[in-house]
């Protein structure tokens, strides 16, 4: 459960993706040969998801548990702050705090439903079943919404931690899979090999701000690195509260081990594996997973590597299944969460509250989807390209989303591209795209 609260469609969705990106456009100041750049592209990676992200959640969690299971405090996160400000965490400034939670929480699990969706729609249009257009997007957020309703109604030891269970195998299967069907010997000791760039590195790469890259070097850092610590706090809330309450019974160094070292090992060997993959089929294979203009294209990469491995078409269809669960088990357990707090710390708030908050969750990422997508066209419409094409029409909806006549207004298609391999193309909202996809998700995780 941890797992499949915490990271799970970021994993599946980056695990290709990230060392990939890394590698193709690399962190302004990295230099070297091809195998120097890529050792310390996935020691960037690690950075991003390893000790540092799930520290955050060990604070927020820590605090949370001892106030609920030491103190008998309701499962609130104002009570990991009554310490600091003592009783007035029982008034008006507690609430504010819920509800900063409760809204961090919402954008946060909305993004990662996007993320989820996205890559669902790469799947699909990958095996020749379907476009990934706007209009499936929405379709699948609202099939997967009501299979999340389902989940949550029936509460955390049933739907939610079989689905958990799940997941967790699953991942495991295709992590086993990459590894044995794939260069082995060289993924165990490119796994060796990168944890020491990483730990070599770790300190410099944690206060490297690039304050010399000039504009460069702001723009990666806000792509990347500085997002990516806001992602992570903004789901502080919601992930600590979970660990908080189905950690009971467990004492401090257990916790600690639990969600700190344990998570940060196993997500050091899914990127090593499945981005340790992808990086030896672009040294030493086909070469083809980078395009020709040094872009990434992130939805289809976990796709285009299963690609080329045995069986790699049924394991796809696996590998969607998988992503599905994951949007499940992260709406359910979020819409949990936002319920106690919103229910004033009731560990077990009533059904019909649950259905409520996992079905705005998905409201909320359908209008993130539709929003952005519009935003690509409008952004399209005023530009040079556009208004010199000779038939270049507004921003409207036909055959499955926002589209311009005899353009791509979208990113990475055609005359519209508008970005690299960053993550952060609307970074206020939702959460990285690719190049390849009707919209760039961006935001809080």
């Amino acid at each position: 459960m941890l797992f499949a609260a915490g990271m799970g469609i970021g994993l599946v969705f980056w695990g290709v993706a990230e060392p990939l990106s890394h590698y193709a456009s690399p962190r302004p100041g990295v230099s070297g040969t091809d195998a120097d750049v890529a050792g310390l592209a996935l020691a960037q990676t690690y950075l991003h998801w390893g000790i540092h992200a799930w520290a955050i959640y060990v604070v927020v969690g820590l605090a949370l548990a001892y106030a609920i299971h030491r103190r008998d405090r309701p499962v609130s996160i104002r009570w990991a702050l009554e310490p600091l400000l003592g009783d007035r965490v029982r008034g008006r400034l507690g609430d504010v705090i819920d509800i900063a939670a409760i809204v961090g929480t919402i954008f946060g699990v909305a993004t990662s439903l996007g993320l989820g969706v996205l890559q669902i729609g790469a799947g699909l249009e990958h095996i020749g079943t379907a476009d990934s257009t706007v209009t499936l997007q929405v379709i699948l957020i609202i099939g997967i919404t009501a299979l999340a309703v389902v989940s949550v109604a029936t509460g955390l030891d049933k739907g939610i931690k079989w689905l958990s269970t799940v997941n967790i195998m699953m991942a495991a299967g295709i992590l086993l899979y990459v590894l044995f069907t794939g260069p082995t010997l060289f993924l165990l000791r490119e796994f060796v090999q990168s944890i020491g760039v990483y730990l070599a590195n770790v300190l410099p790469m944690t206060f490297d701000v690039s304050a010399f890259a000039g504009a460069e070097g702001e723009a990666w850092q806000a792509d990347w690195t500085t997002f990516y610590w806001g992602w992570w706090i903004s789901w502080a809330p919601f992930v600590g509260v979970f660990i908080a309450r189905i950690s009971k019974g467990r004492t401090v160094r257990e916790f600690v081990a639990g969600v700190l070292l344990v998570p940060t090992a196993v997500t050091f060997l899914w990127f090593a594996v499945l981005g340790g993959s992808a990086l030896y089929r672009q040294l030493f294979g086909a070469g083809d997973l980078i395009g020709p203009d040094g872009v990434v294209d992130q939805e289809f990469a976990l796709f285009s590597l299963l690609e080329g491995l045995p069986g790699g078409a049924i394991v796809s269809v696996v590998a969607m299944v998988l992503i599905v669960l994951f949007f499940v088990t992260s709406s359910d357990s979020g819409s949990l969460v936002i319920d106690m707090l919103g229910s004033g710390g009731d560990p077990d708030p009533p059904a019909w509250s649950r259905v409520f908050w996992a079905s705005l969750e998905g409201a909320v990422a359908i209008a993130l989807l539709v929003a952005v997508d519009c935003w690509h066209c409008a952004r399209w419409r005023s530009s040079s390209r556009c208004r010199s094409a000779p038939s270049c029409s507004p921003c409207a909806w036909v055959s499955g989303g926002p589209s311009i006549v005899n353009t791509r207004p979208t990113c990475g298609r055609g005359e519209g591209r508008c970005g690299g391999n960053s993550p952060s193309i609307w970074r206020s909202t939702l959460r990285a795209g690719s190049r390849r996809s009707s919209t760039r998700w961006a935001t809080v995780k």
